[in-house]
């Protein structure tokens, strides 16, 4: 996965063909903020530059900097896969969504 990390914040990593630059965009956030580096090390210094100024800007305006989540998604899966689901959680003594949400967590954190 081409994520990179710092603090609590996320941000997706891509190749710009078009610049030969690295490009990153933090996720999550209540507006964009993006940046840009060559290298790694360069990556990492400008994650951390752009992150600060969207930090001190939201904090000027008096905003939160983060999308606020309500922990609510529909998923459309094929009927199958459905019923193969409640098969399973009803036999681990799981409701689904605590048999999805568990294995949703565990592909999240084995990546």
């Amino acid at each position: 996965m081409n994520m990179m990390t710092l603090n609590d914040y996320k941000a997706k990593i891509e190749y710009d063909s078009d610049i030969d630059m690295f490009r990153g965009e933090i996720l999550g956030l209540t507006g964009g903020a993006d940046f840009y580096g060559e290298t790694p090390e360069e990556l990492r210094t400008e994650f951390k530059k752009s992150l600060e100024i969207f930090l001190e800007v939201c904090k000027e305006k008096g905003v939160s900097p983060k999308k606020q989540y309500s922990g609510k998604f529909n998923l459309r899966i094929p009927p199958k896969l459905h019923s193969d689901i409640v098969a399973i959680a009803t036999t681990e003594q799981k409701s689904i969504n605590q048999w999805v949400s568990e294995k949703l967590e565990q592909s999240v954190h084995a990546s």
